[in-house]
């Protein structure tokens, strides 16, 4: 019984220390950084939504309380969970990898060549470590599936990083996602429960500084990692739910992280999708996210921070939900869920072309103005 009440305290105590310490790490990088992440030339491929330069130092926080989460593992050992010692080396070596990549490139502003390179390492330690997405039962497959979906989800996290508040908003809620899973698993107390409320922690503490209007950043360095974070602890919190009795390729397994990672998942295809049929290349930052054209639709920086965040944290309920009630889950329902997806996706796409439209009259008035203005200059008197 004392054991009951001891974890529980122990694990709210440890959240609350994580937002605490983000928010003095950041509040000291915020106050004392005047040059790292603080670029004077905007980076060629991450063009900001705000038009003024901030200091991109929130991933600092992230990476710190991250290492004490980890560093903090032992104390658990009285749950009587036994550590996954090569998921436990998996994770750090693919973080520390992320880590390290997002910060060179917010130092050095590295080539997406190498970007794309050092999130490949960061997949193929996680597959070296058996941390795998058994998705069909064909090793060869399942590992390229793991593969692509660490590269996808580490680029989604940094295209999401657009506007004020959405990445982190995004990506706590993801994480919320995860905790809640656990708990409906009845595996709340675990290893990975403190990773998950360590890296939480710390992006509630970095959100009250990049609640718009933002005084920082998280840069490259904060959702590389957060990226190589949420694609590894996923792995066995979201896509473990293959029945080895059902067929290869089970639409009940994908739903699951689908519905969780919703607001990444339809930001990334669209952008994708519109920026190649443009003939543009898909890696080159621009001001084209579905966030954007939320505003063009006539919403404020604000509205777009609640609507997304608002969205995402109903995806994370609905993901309990589906593991809370995955036995029951059968064909109707899956395909009803999956279908909720495709309304989104169509939903999107139309408030997108509505943004597109009204953008394109708003800047085709104004260089109509301009024009005017050209051609017949207000007379000067003196």
């Amino acid at each position: 019984m004392e054991n009951t009440l001891l974890i529980p305290l122990a694990l709210l105590f440890f959240l609350i220390l994580s937002v605490v310490f983000s928010f003095l790490i950041n509040g000291l990088l915020l106050k004392f950084s005047r040059t790292l992440g603080n670029r004077e030339v905007q980076h060629r491929h991450n063009i900001r939504w705000s038009p003024s330069v901030k200091p991109s130092v929130g991933g600092f926080s992230f990476y710190i309380l991250f290492l004490l989460g980890i560093s903090l593992h032992g104390l658990y050992s009285f749950t009587g969970e036994s550590a996954d010692n090569k998921f436990l080396f998996g994770i750090i070596a693919a973080v520390n990898t992320g880590f390290i990549l997002g910060l060179a490139d917010d130092a050095y502003n590295t080539i997406p060549v190498l970007k794309f390179f050092g999130q490949l390492l960061c997949g193929v330690l996680l597959v070296g470590t058996n941390t795998i997405i058994h998705l069909t039962g064909n090793q060869s497959i399942d590992i390229a599936f793991t593969l692509v979906w660490v590269i996808g989800i580490m680029n989604s996290i940094n295209m999401l990083d657009n506007m004020d508040g959405i990445s982190g908003l995004v990506s706590l809620t993801i994480l919320i996602a995860c905790v809640l899973v656990l708990y409906v698993e009845g595996n709340i107390f675990s290893l990975k429960t403190v990773m998950l409320l360590g890296v939480s922690g710390a992006l509630i503490g970095f959100l009250y500084f990049n609640w718009h209007p933002a005084r920082i950043y998280m840069g490259d360095t904060g959702s590389q990692f957060l990226g190589a974070f949420i694609a590894a602890i996923t792995i066995p919190v979201l896509w473990k739910y293959h029945e080895a009795a059902g067929p290869a390729f089970q639409l009940k397994q994908i739903i699951i992280p689908l519905i969780a990672f919703s607001i990444p998942i339809l930001d990334t295809v669209t952008v994708f999708i519109r920026r190649i049929a443009r003939g543009k290349s898909p890696f080159v930052g621009g001001k084209d996210h579905i966030s954007h054209h939320f505003v063009y639709a006539g919403l404020s920086d604000s509205q777009v921070m609640y609507l997304l965040g608002g969205w995402s944290l109903f995806s994370a309920l609905l993901t309990a939900f589906l593991i809370h009630s995955f036995n029951l889950l059968n064909e109707t329902i899956v395909i009803t869920v999956f279908s909720y997806f495709i309304l989104l996706f169509i939903a999107v796409q139309f408030f997108y072309n509505y943004g597109m439209k009204k953008e394109q009259r708003r800047l085709a008035k104004n260089t109509s103005a301009e024009k005017e203005n050209l051609a017949h200059p207000q007379s000067v008197t003196a």
